[in-house]
This record gives C-alpha cells, sequence and structure tokens, in this order.
C-alpha cells in the first residue's frame, strides 16, 4: 500500500495525468465533505474543492511523507476553504446577527442528536465567518488561538463567533423540531 502511495505521489510531482486523475478519485468524497462544512452550499463546495485540487497537484511536491498523505490534503483543503472565506469578507459579505443567549448544556444535546447530513445542512446555513470558526474548533479541532492565526483574527473573536454560531444553531434547531 505504502509504495502504491508513493508510486501515486510521484506521479503527481511529474504531472502524470493517469496519477493525478487516481489521486482525485481517491479523495475527492472526504475531502468534498470539509468543503461542504466550509460552504454556503454545494456549488461553493464544488469551486473550494476544484480550487484545492489545483493547489494540491501545484504542491504535492512539498509533501515529505511525514504523516498520512490524506492529512496533507485535508490542510490545504481547509486552507483554500478559509482563503475563500476571507475572500468573500473582503468583498463585502456582510450578514446582521442579533445576539443570542449561549446555553452551554444545550450543545451536546444539539450536536449529540443530529445526523452528520442535517448538522451539515444547519452549518452552511451559518454566515461564513461563524462557519469556519465552528469547523475549524468543533469538527477540525483547532484552538481558538490556531483559528486566530489562521483567520487574522482575535481569540476574543474566535471565542464569539463560535459562540454565536453554536447559539444560531440551537436557533435552527428549535425552529426545526418546533415547526
Amino acid at each position: 500500500m505504502e509504495s502504491d502511495e508513493k508510486k501515486l505521489i510521484n506521479g503527481c510531482v511529474k504531472k502524470d495525468k493517469k496519477a493525478q486523475r487516481q489521486l482525485y478519485e481517491l479523495y475527492k468524497v472526504s475531502l468534498f465533505r470539509i468543503c461542504l462544512r466550509y460552504a454556503k452550499d454545494r456549488p461553493e463546495a464544488e469551486d473550494i474543492l476544484q480550487d484545492g485540487f489545483v493547489k494540491i497537484m501545484a504542491d504535492i511536491h512539498q509533501y515529505r511523507g511525514e504523516g498520512a498523505l490524506g492529512g496533507w490534503m485535508r490542510r490545504v483543503m481547509v486552507n483554500t476553504a478559509l482563503q475563500h472565506i476571507r475572500k468573500q469578507n473582503r468583498q463585502g459579505y456582510t450578514v446582521e446577527i442579533t445576539e443570542i443567549a449561549d446555553t452551554h448544556q444545550a450543545d451536546e444535546v444539539i450536536l449529540s442528536d443530529l445526523r452528520a447530513k442535517a448538522l451539515t445542512q444547519l452549518i452552511q446555513k451559518l454566515p461564513p465567518g461563524y462557519r469556519a470558526v465552528f469547523n475549524m474548533y468543533v469538527i477540525e479541532g483547532f484552538s481558538h488561538k490556531e483559528i486566530a492565526e489562521q483567520m487574522e483574527v482575535t481569540e476574543s473573536t474566535s471565542k464569539s463567533q463560535l459562540s454565536k454560531a453554536k447559539a444560531m444553531l440551537r436557533k435552527m434547531l428549535e425552529r426545526n423540531l418546533v415547526g
């Protein structure tokens, strides 16, 4: 298996179209799931996936074989999604959000009761910044310090956006359950 992966990587480094297609087919589903969590809809996720694979193919020579190839590709895809969100924010994308009280106890119940697909659909409804922070903290396991560095915001902004994202998800879930 390991030698097959090395052959595949070497083929991609040499710009072999067959190897590139094979790598794409091997990882597209798992990487698309990541893109869906950061995007507002499927077309946007497809754009992020395409941009991410362009970067992966351009930078595959930088993969040193330390850690799993899938992990390296996942990091590239997350960074691509974050760049996409930053680009949206620079283009003046704004959403007005009312302050919603945060009750920590409900967080665990909400997240444990939702199936992955339903949660993804709700996450996609979050504003881009909230969506990114929620994904990075809750799903990807980043610290607020790492999120702040990646998104070029303060740690307190990261914490605030996470709190607001959870509150918005809770509100959306309540609306879905009630009516």
